[in-house]
């Protein structure tokens, strides 16, 4: 079975559903569920269909679950059920393997998740605390959230293509190059003004 989940009704599915099906999960099951909600309903009717002995795919680490709590519990979960875990990309690739060394790297790779996500979202805040700072303050939604922003951060960090599908349309990506170029601007400012403090 294949699990694939994003935080935001704006980001785009269609990557880990490819990467599962090339994983050959004979099914999947996708949903679009916030940080704040309480239940994942197609989390929990992929534990439902799941029998002993069968295997949860998913394409990174953080697709399983939103927090590191999230993520140690529900790997714990599977595993008390009878089921196997596995992880296409990233540190822990593989069939994860909840005794001994395999647990405390999976602790450790989730705490590490888990921070970078806190890093972002300070990062972000610093990003929009600086345009506002210069005058620039919001209009519209924005086209890129706060979510979207961390994937593609995240995918051009691993020198992957920052577009979350080879469909995005040009404007999308112009726009998404943009607020990358505006979250680099507003780092190294950031960092320019820590660096030159008395």
């Amino acid at each position: 079975m294949g699990y694939a989940r994003v935080s935001s009704k704006g980001q785009d599915l269609a990557g880990q559903v490819r990467a599962l099906k090339e994983a050959e999960c004979v099914r999947i099951y996708v949903e679009k569920v916030g940080t704040r909600e309480k239940i994942r309903p197609e989390y929990n009717a992929a534990l439902g269909d799941l029998r002993p002995a069968d295997t949860l795919t998913v394409t990174m680490l953080d697709r399983l679950g939103r927090n590191m709590v999230e993520l140690i519990t529900s790997a714990q979960d599977l595993a008390e059920r009878g089921h196997r875990l596995e992880i296409r990309t990233g540190p822990l690739a593989g069939i994860y393997d909840p005794h001994g060394a395999g647990k405390v790297l999976f602790v450790v790779f989730a705490a590490m998740a888990e921070v970078e996500r806190e890093f972002i979202h300070e990062r972000t805040l610093v990003r929009l605390d600086t345009a506002a700072a210069n005058g620039k303050h919001g209009g519209r939604p924005p086209a890129v959230d706060g979510d979207l922003l961390a994937v593609a951060l995240a995918r051009r960090d691993a020198k992957e293509s920052v577009t979350p599908s080879p469909r995005t349309t040009a404007s999308a990506r112009s726009t998404l190059y943009r607020t990358l170029a505006a979250y680099d601007e507003a780092a190294a400012t950031a960092s320019g003004s820590v660096r030159a403090a008395p």
